[in-house]
């Protein structure tokens, strides 16, 4: 039984560390557009998506009840992804404005509200749980596979300039300390899609080590593609935010 919760214990705190670091990921990013003035080049989708799974698992905690580490964690995930976006939104130009605006409406407003909603009208009882649950899952499983599009582009390239190591392997951690929470409290809507983000992370880690050394093949492409290059970076360092909220 001591056993049983120092091993919960551990699980809390370093998943809630490790998930706060990961929040703070994306800070480099910003600090960049905090000195250009300007947010062009970098994408918003990220922090939409890692607000939207941490106020759904946040949703989901509450509903859960006693879910401490999940609803602390989150809750200081939404408090830095709304922080996040408003800086984009402040720096960025008239229609990256509106764009942004209208879909922080449609997928953290609209969205979570009919999640809500349905839940709380339709399904009563245990079942309002398990349905939260599985949308998180399905979210969080989801969110574990974005990095496909980068892993593929170090694979193409043979560089993993925009694939920092440190980032894999605090995923990977993150997720790894996630699977045992979930694992200790029984609940499988955390651990399972957690053990995804780990095998994405090895996999991750893997493949950094293949290619570090190589000078890539796509440096003549590179001046003309400026702006892709810093959406990429801006989507990889995000998914940090989006795997600790999957996670929690």
């Amino acid at each position: 039984m001591l056993a049983f919760l120092n091993a919960h214990f551990l699980a809390f705190v370093f998943g809630n560390i490790i998930s706060f670091l990961v929040f703070l990921a994306p800070l480099p990013t910003f600090y960049k557009i905090y000195r250009k003035k300007s947010s062009e080049g970098y994408q918003a989708v990220p922090y939409m998506v890692a607000l939207f799974s941490a106020a759904l698992l946040l949703y989901y905690a509450v509903l859960k009840t006693n879910a401490y580490m999940i609803v602390s964690i989150n809750c200081i995930g939404c408090v830095i992804e709304v922080t996040y976006l408003a800086i984009y939104i402040f720096y960025a130009p008239k229609t990256s404005k509106i764009s942004t605006l209208v879909f922080i409406s449609i997928f953290n407003v609209c969205g979570l509200g009919t999640v809500m909603l349905v839940s709380l009208i339709l399904v009563k009882g245990p079942k309002r749980v398990e349905l939260v649950g599985w949308i998180c899952a399905v979210i969080n499983l989801a969110v574990f596979a974005a990095p496909l599009s980068i892993m593929r582009r170090v694979i193409r390239t043979k560089s993993v300039e925009y694939m920092p190591f440190m980032l894999s392997f605090s995923l990977t951690l993150c997720a790894t300390a996630w699977f045992f929470y979930g694992f200790f409290v029984n609940d499988f809507y955390i651990a399972v899609p957690n053990v995804a983000g780990f095998l994405f992370g090895i996999t991750q880690m893997i493949l950094y080590c293949v290619y570090k050394d190589s000078n890539g093949r796509d440096q003549t492409e590179k001046p003309n593609k400026k702006s892709t290059d810093k959406e990429d970076i801006g989507v990889e360092v995000v998914l940090a935010d989006n795997q600790s909220n999957r996670n929690n």
